[in-house]
């Protein structure tokens, strides 16, 4: 029963972080680790990747985010080709995740402000990366959704106005209907 309840605890404490609060928080996180063990982590990316996913991609619904980018060819695939796809586009975006991090270089990120209401259960999360000499600032929006537990998960983002998942399902698209 104690641990029912501490699970319960759990469970309600995370829906209580604002999805704002929560890219701020991991982004904090990720960059002061990133910051400490860059040489660590350009030679091991096992290390790297292992931060990336205890840290971050814990807020990811890679599951709603593999669907997506299935489109129709999600009904079609067994249960088994489905945990699979998940299992390897999972991957995939620990790898690209991983990597972007290591060109961070102490960038300013703006936090946009976040219109929404208690009750709403998808949020956008905008920031900017702000580029040096002059370069214009590199927008990211983090698109989150309420969960049945109650926690905000993200599944999709947008950089410079382009969408993982729209990108990802195009590139995946022509791979199916080339090869199935």
């Amino acid at each position: 029963l104690a641990s029912i309840l501490l699970l319960s605890a759990l469970n309600v404490a995370r829906a209580e972080v604002a999805p704002e609060e929560l890219v701020r928080k991991t982004t904090d996180q990720i960059l002061t680790e990133i910051k400490a063990h860059r040489d660590l982590y350009a030679k091991d990316y096992a290390k790297l990747y292992k931060m990336a996913d205890e840290k971050v991609l814990l807020h990811f619904d890679f599951r709603r985010m593999a669907q997506w980018v299935l489109g129709r060819s999600w009904k079609d695939a067994t249960p088994v080709q489905r945990d699979r796809f998940t299992a390897e586009f999972r991957d995939q975006l620990v790898g690209t995740y991983s990597q972007a991090l290591l060109n961070y270089n102490d960038q300013q990120i703006v936090y946009l402000p976040v219109p929404h209401k208690p009750g709403d259960t998808e949020v956008t999360v905008k920031t900017e990366v702000k580029q040096s000499g002059g370069q214009p600032n590199i927008p990211i929006h983090y698109s989150f959704y309420k969960n049945k537990t109650g926690a905000w998960k993200v599944y999709d983002i947008s950089i410079e106005g382009v969408s993982l998942v729209t990108n990802y399902r195009s590139v995946y698209a022509t791979k199916i209907k080339e090869k199935g």
